[in-house]
């Protein structure tokens, strides 16, 4: 069964223990059979440590919000803001507390993911939606987020960002990836 395949036409028809079976053991092994056939790089993560770190993310966000950012404010020096944006798959709001820059007028952000191989899912689902919910201390704001590319994204990088956090470089070497900068405006 493969993604595009409806779950119903496989497990409708299973009882319910051996969905159950399938869900906790045969979605994961079988997956990885498929990327091993076809060649593809193992996936991240461990389930269990994903788990952990929405966990952490969580509790994060619920001690920003209830202190007003007082609790949870910053982070190696770089003060963290509420980045609320609706999943771009389902429509439900998702918020990460993420690292700014004040920069004419807005915020520059940056997807570092301390150094991770891959892209946040917050970047992803900023670049679909272009507009943002933000809280920053006790104040919400509805602002317009464009992600930047090519000249404008490198001079952003180089001026703003290792400007004030050059730690910021060793997680786009350890990553790999050029790490995406997107610049946050207040409300269109």
């Amino acid at each position: 069964m493969d993604r595009r395949t409806p779950p119903g036409l496989f497990l409708g028809r299973l009882p319910l223990p051996a969905r159950a079976m399938w869900r906790l053991l045969g979605r994961g092994q079988y997956a990885r059979y498929i990327r091993r056939v076809r060649g593809a790089p193992p996936r991240g993560m461990h389930p269990a440590v994903r788990m952990a770190g929405r966990a952490a993310n969580a509790v994060a966000v619920r001690l920003y919000r209830s202190t007003n950012g007082r609790v949870a404010g910053s982070a190696k020096g770089v003060p963290l803001l509420l980045l609320t944006v609706p999943g771009r798959r389902t429509g439900r709001p998702r918020s990460v507390l993420v690292g700014y820059f004040p920069h004419d007028g807005g915020y520059v952000v940056t997807a570092s993911a301390g150094g991770a191989k891959r892209d946040p899912r917050w970047i992803s689902n900023l670049r679909a939606a272009r507009q943002a919910h933000v809280q920053l201390g006790g104040e919400s704001h509805v602002m317009s987020a464009r992600i930047t590319e090519g000249g404008t994204r490198d001079h952003l990088w180089t001026t703003v960002v290792l400007a004030r956090a050059p730690f910021f470089g060793r997680y786009q070497e350890k990553s790999g990836r050029v790490i995406p900068v997107a610049v946050l405006r207040p409300g269109d």
